[in-house]
């Protein structure tokens, strides 16, 4: 039957087809297929057990599973079109994002869009066979859904335009779609929606399909999905406390580098898929992947370290974590202020020349001049010494990478927007300079990375820094004494992370 499937599909037109976007990605077949690969050998051979996608795009998983399924139940039904026919209309079930991908879906997998035509494979007394697509409405309370969160000033549209209201979650009983329940869930979601605030503010929707899913309680669930759940955050927190803590998450691949699922996509924080079972718990098999697929970790463990709420993502991290946390009593996020510390938006913009008590303002893209009335908080910070950094910095999804933007040294007459965070205040310049070098340590980087999963740094992801003592400057070879990290967390680090040039002083633009 491979042979079959193979003459069909050659070349594999799922392998060339461009992405919807960032939010809507389409699944390589090799990706599918690892991820099918998570299940029990045996359910191939099950001609009772049921597989949904309640999130197809291009129909890649439902075809993958056909695959396995008519070569696995070969000898229980030994007639190939029976064989197709039972598999198609009593094992595979699909749910269409778009009417578009409807389409695709069926003739990924029917070989036809229409599956009641001459030419589908397995014929169906209707054009839809059982990959679903019904424009529903979105539920509109107060400017936004109430399923989804999406705002009606992005999303309240006509007839001729996609609504992106997915059926899977606009509803409160999933049940019902098939009226039926599955063994298997397995899908790759949208991952977020415009919710109609600045600079193209959205929200992400993919935990949404992951908890839908968990409604059902199907044996196995398993979603590709981006990262950025690990911090929590943005509607987040309920999801990351539950998928952390119940302890149903038996193996977890994870990416830094989404580019290795999604050639030429970039997904900020990379990506996961996991597998999900229902009927048993413990530890979790964590699988990471550094800058290619191949592992470069591979560790059975908790996914929460014992008596915390804390997820490391790196398994070679572990280590170096609990060593530091044994002796932290203060930690580094102490000192770092909320967003926006000055009470000054990123769109504020300061004159370009100085005048009469003007004060400098470290601003998007520059330094500008401001009246010191101008500042509404933390007023009297102004005139103190204290560290500026970046609270977004990307860069590449590579590593090793720099995690943060180089500090900037503030002196006395000093402010900033909210692009940057405001670290201290310090007694002196001296004192300023040695947070500084502490900061251009790759230690102190390392440390910041395993809660920055996102190109964002809020004061949280400086929780695992420990405080030092800013009498005195710091270098990497103190702080690995310090302490006692050996040589192969060292190297471990120095992978990771990249060095940062020695700079930081008042004039940085």
């Amino acid at each position: 039957m491979s042979d079959f499937y193979g003459s069909i599909y050659n070349p594999d037109v799922l392998t060339c087809l461009a992405n919807l976007s960032s939010d809507e990605v389409f699944t390589p077949p090799e990706v599918a297929n690892q991820m099918l690969d998570l299940l029990p050998p045996e359910i191939w051979q099950d001609k009772t057990a049921t597989f949904l996608d309640p999130a197809c795009k291009s129909g890649v998983f439902l075809r993958e599973i056909a695959k396995r399924l008519i070569e696995g139940l070969a000898e229980e039904i030994p007639d190939l079109q029976q064989r197709i026919d039972h598999i198609f209309q009593k094992q595979l079930y699909g749910i269409a994002i778009t009417e578009i991908t409807s389409l695709l879906s069926r003739r990924s997998l029917y070989c036809s869009k229409f599956p009641n035509s001459k030419y589908s494979i397995s014929q169906f007394e209707n054009a839809s066979g059982n990959i679903l697509y019904r424009r529903v409405p979105h539920t509109w309370q107060n400017g936004k859904c109430v399923f989804c969160g999406a705002s009606q000033s992005e999303y309240d549209r006509g007839d001729d335009l996609e609504t992106h209201a997915y059926e899977w979650i606009h509803t409160v009983r999933p049940e019902e779609i098939f009226g039926m329940k599955f063994d298997v869930i397995i899908g790759n979601p949208p991952y977020q929606l415009s919710d109609g605030g600045a600079q193209a503010s959205s929200i992400p929707i993919y935990q949404k399909f992951v908890e839908q899913a968990q409604k059902l309680r199907p044996r196995f669930l398993i979603m590709i999905i981006p990262a950025r759940w690990y911090s929590g955050g943005r509607g987040l927190n309920d999801f990351r406390s539950v998928m952390l803590t119940e302890n149903k998450i038996r193996v977890l691949h994870d990416f830094s580098d989404s580019s290795i699922c999604f050639p030429g996509v970039e997904i900020k924080g990379g990506v996961c898929y996991f597998l999900w079972e229902r009927d048993t718990s413990g530890l979790c098999e964590v699988v990471n992947y550094i800058s290619d697929n191949v592992p470069s970790s591979t560790l059975r463990r908790y996914l929460l370290e014992k008596g915390s709420d804390i997820f490391i993502r790196q398994n070679k991290a572990i280590s170096i974590f609990q060593k530091v946390r044994q002796t932290l009593t203060r930690p580094f996020s102490s000192i770092v202020s909320t967003q926006r510390p000055f009470g000054l938006r990123t769109f504020e913009k300061g004159r370009k020349n100085i005048f009469p008590d003007a004060i400098k303002m470290y601003e998007n893209g520059g330094i500008g001049y401001i009246p010191r009335s101008k500042v509404t908080i933390n007023y009297s910070l102004i005139d103190t010494y204290k560290v500026f950094v970046s609270r977004a910095y990307g860069a590449s999804e590579n590593f090793p990478h720099q995690i943060i933007g180089k500090p900037i040294l503030g002196i006395p007459g000093t402010c900033c927007s909210e692009t940057y965070i405001m670290i201290g205040p310090f007694k002196n310049q001296e004192e300023t300079k040695n947070v500084i070098s502490y900061m251009q340590t790759k230690f102190f980087r390392f440390l910041v990375s395993l809660k920055k999963i996102s190109q964002m740094a809020s004061a949280s992801v400086y929780e695992f820094v420990p405080m030092q003592d800013f009498s005195k400057s710091w270098i990497d070879e103190e702080l690995y004494a310090k302490y006692n990290l050996i040589e192969e967390e060292i190297d471990f680090i120095d992978s990771m992370i990249k060095p940062m040039e020695l700079g930081g002083v008042e004039n940085e633009f």
